[in-house]
């Protein structure tokens, strides 16, 4: 999370895969939670819709970057 802040500070399109790699952390550690617990899988819901959005946005800031520099 120090790196995708950081990243993000710096206005790099990177951030998001940093953040989107800390999410397939998340999502794993859940998952081995909600094998014990089932009302753990609800936060595994919840991080697989932020490493959505993370990549949505990587691809989105890619496709400005090319955009802008035309």
């Amino acid at each position: 999370s120090f790196a995708a802040a950081y990243l993000t500070f710096r206005r790099s399109p990177y951030y998001a895969l940093v953040y989107g790699m800390n999410d397939v952390v998340l999502i794993v550690l859940w998952i081995l939670a909600a094998t014990e617990e089932t009302r753990y899988i609800s936060v595994v819901v919840c991080f697989v819709a932020f490493l959505v959005n993370d990549l949505y946005g990587y691809i989105r800031w890619k496709k400005m970057e090319r955009r802008q520099t035309k």
